[in-house]
């Protein structure tokens, strides 16, 4: 397959790219020249004139990873995620693409935000969107650009994955205790190693396609805690949130989000979890 990767030059791009080249021809794009040697395109997704570059090459799919990530301005999250997955999903449906690969956000759900109350736990993969900040809306918004071209082009096959935060294997966290509430809470325990990102994300671009839009959560089967999931809850909401699922034998430091969708379709588990021995008793 020819295989465009926007956001090419970036922290899970580079990996993606050195990754899928091994089997197929991967083209980079990106405001930044990549960091391995692949053809590449340097320029913006909102620039027609820049997306017409592309044009020299037919592609069979793309992994849209070009974005500005969370904490950014409610304008560049629509200017940026919205605009520019509108403007190459257009370009890319026009010339007869039909596999596309999205990078949206466990954030979708509005945990940014020190005012979000969970509900409905574990999330599920298509969790409606909370968001006060502009990061998780604006994921939201580009999966329903998404809908919005499957509408009209009903043979494309859209795999929309909701990452949780992705860590170098090298440079993973600390197991999280019973602590303070802060912005991003449930996201600094829903934590994915990159290589177990990059096999999910080689796993979506390779399967059969399969008209339609899928959205699925990207997040390991295991929370990112020490302490049990339901006493961190508790501890940062009170009784504003039902713990119970995390309550029952066997799940007590289990994932806040549902990940069984991406393991039925794609046969993704991910591998870096936190160790039963690394765990408070």
């Amino acid at each position: 397959m020819r295989i465009l990767i926007t956001g090419a030059s970036g922290f899970v791009g580079r990996s993606l790219a050195a990754r899928l080249r091994e089997q197929h021809d991967v083209v980079g794009f990106d405001i930044r020249p990549p960091a391995i040697e692949v053809p590449s395109v340097i320029g913006r997704l909102d620039a027609p004139q820049d997306l017409d570059q592309l044009d020299q090459y037919a592609f069979d799919a793309v992994v849209h990873l070009a974005g500005v990530t969370g904490g950014c301005s409610e304008r560049d999250g629509m200017l940026i995620n919205v605009e520019g997955a509108r403007a190459l999903m257009r370009y890319l449906v026009d010339r007869g693409c039909k596999k596309f690969v999205l990078a949206s956000s466990t954030a979708v759900v509005g945990s940014q935000n020190l005012r979000f109350r969970p509900s409905n736990l574990p999330f599920s993969d298509e969790a409606p969107c909370h968001d006060r900040d502009g990061y998780g809306f604006s994921k939201y918004l580009m999966e329903q650009v998404a809908y919005y071209y499957h509408r009209q082009c009903e043979d494309i096959d859209v795999i929309a994955l909701r990452p949780a935060s992705i860590h170098a294997d090298g440079a993973l966290p600390a197991l999280r205790q019973v602590g303070p509430l802060c912005e991003w809470a449930i996201g600094k325990i829903t934590i994915i190693a990159l290589s177990d990102a990059i096999e999910a994300f080689t796993l979506a671009t390779e399967a059969p396609l399969k008209p339609g839009v899928r959205v699925m959560n990207l997040a390991p089967p295991q929370a990112w805690v020490r302490d049990p999931v339901a006493d961190i809850l508790r501890n940062w909401y009170g009784n504003d949130v039902d713990t119970s699922y995390f309550e029952q034998p066997g799940r007590e430091r289990a994932s806040l989000y549902d990940v069984r969708k991406i393991e039925r379709e794609l046969g993704f588990v991910a591998r870096v979890c936190p160790r039963p021995t690394d765990c408070a008793v």
